[in-house]
């Protein structure tokens, strides 16, 4: 018998860049995890079965969908906060180095990779790509725990066969290339993640950035996604100055243009996850363009780390038509909750709306949909969630605002109406107002 879940009550989600729908009296049915009927009225469904599991939320709480946080690093979660104000590559060695290396060790490993998905589950984020140490056995590790509790995550073993310590660098691309189809096919391997499409888990090719990778590892790399037009790719593309000078002296044949240096190897398609993308021409703007790339907008590590102000010219890749998401960028970014990042976006694109007077800064509801359905657009999942339409998976979290001092939120006042509450959730909330989460259907986390 189908496992049906009704959901009675205040629905908000976007439907495009510029819009949100704010419904106070709306019905979900979800059948086996997928979205089965939304009526946008308190009307009861006719075609809701006696068997149905009914949930009526009360006054003040809301349902909105999950946050899709498209750009991850879940081997620093232990190290969040440290090293702010370093630049990139300095942040690296001194910081960053020596905790992913602890990742060798599958105790650690299944220890730490635990806490850390707990944390993003428990702040509402039911997608994450991650990138895992370099360590195979490791990123295996990471995928079983998503799977176990019920995370939609794309999982890549990070690649890096040059300029890193002895202590933490592969010891050739060939192991690199070996070790990352082991782990693909360990990842596809799961319960119910064969199916490219329908995976709650799924691979990804995880070159960490040009500077780390030999042209042989990235070649090789381009031939595994070459072969497999399913597996996504995520690295990091134009995040510093002190990066792209480094890049461009390792490959001078690309004059500087990241852009030609990953797509010259396979590695740029419409699967392909690009973080940061703070420095770009508008060549390059043009390039991900025409191939489809997506961005992962990672503000607060933009603003803390990486030396100097960096501030990705979102409005205008929205402008071109150019998949944008948000990522937490744990730990360059600080923060595990999608909400620090959904704030620091709108703070960061205020700055460039002032400093440089040319791209009006991000409305509220724009900021909203980067981490939802942005965010899935760039996933290439946004046929599956990000909004409540229906035939989505039933990805989503289900908030309730507090009194007085039972959470960060500005407190919830009689006469607030349901717009109100939902900035005073986004703009000053915490974990403590997710009272449940839910992916595929399925309660994963929560506070009540």
């Amino acid at each position: 018998m189908a496992s049906v879940l009704v959901f009675e009550g205040a629905v908000i989600h976007s439907t495009d860049p510029e819009h949100l729908e704010i419904l106070n009296n709306a019905t979900l049915v979800v059948t086996d995890g997928r979205i089965t009927a939304f009526s946008k009225s308190s009307e009861t469904h006719d075609a809701i079965p006696r068997n149905a599991q009914i949930y009526r939320l009360p006054p003040g709480d809301f349902v909105i969908p999950g946050f899709v946080d498209t750009h991850n690093h879940a081997p620093q979660w232990p190290m969040r906060g440290l090293g702010q104000g370093l630049h990139i590559l300095d942040w690296l060695n001194e910081i960053t180095f020596p905790v992913e290396a602890r990742f060798a060790d599958p105790a650690y490993a299944a220890m730490m990779y635990e806490h850390t998905v707990d944390d993003f589950l428990r702040q509402g984020i039911t997608t994450a790509s991650y990138y895992s140490s370099r360590h195979a056995e490791g990123t295996k590790i990471l995928a079983d725990i998503c799977h176990k509790k019920g995370q939609r995550a794309f999982v890549g073993k990070c690649n890096m066969d040059r300029n890193a310590p002895d202590y933490i660098c592969e010891k050739s691309a060939s192991e690199s290339l070996r070790e990352t189809e082991d782990c693909i096919q360990h990842i596809r391997g799961l319960p119910g993640c064969a199916d490219a499409d329908g995976a709650l888990v799924k691979p990804v090719v995880t070159p960490r950035f040009a500077i780390s990778c030999s042209p042989e590892l990235l070649q090789g790399l381009g031939d595994i996604v070459k072969r497999d037009s399913t597996l996504a790719v995520q690295t990091h593309f134009n995040e510093a100055q002190q990066e792209i000078d480094a890049t461009t002296e390792l490959f001078p044949q690309f004059n500087g243009r990241e852009s030609d240096l990953y797509e010259s190897y396979g590695l740029l398609t419409s699967r392909s996850i690009l973080a940061h993308c703070t420095i770009m021409t508008d060549y390059e703007k043009e390039r991900i363009s025409s191939l489809q790339c997506g961005v992962a907008h990672c503000p607060i590590a933009n603003m803390t780390v990486g030396g100097g102000f960096m501030v990705a010219p979102v409005r205008d890749f929205l402008r071109r038509g150019i998949k944008v998401g948000l990522g937490t960028d744990s730990g360059g970014g600080w923060a595990s909750q999608m909400l620090a990042v959904i704030r620091q976006a709108m703070i960061a694109s205020n700055a460039r709306e002032v400093s440089e007077g040319m791209d009006k800064a991000l409305a509220f509801e724009e900021a909203f949909y980067l981490a939802t359905l942005g965010g899935a657009r760039v996933l290439c999942l946004d046929d599956r969630i990000g909004n409540f339409q229906v035939g989505k998976e039933f990805d989503a979290v289900w908030v309730t605002t507090t009194t007085g001092l039972k959470s960060a939120m500005t407190p919830r006042e009689e006469g607030d109406s349901l717009r109100r509450l939902f900035e005073k959730y986004i703009m000053t909330g915490d974990d403590r107002n997710v009272a449940h989460v839910f992916v595929k259907g399925r309660r994963v986390a929560g506070s009540r």
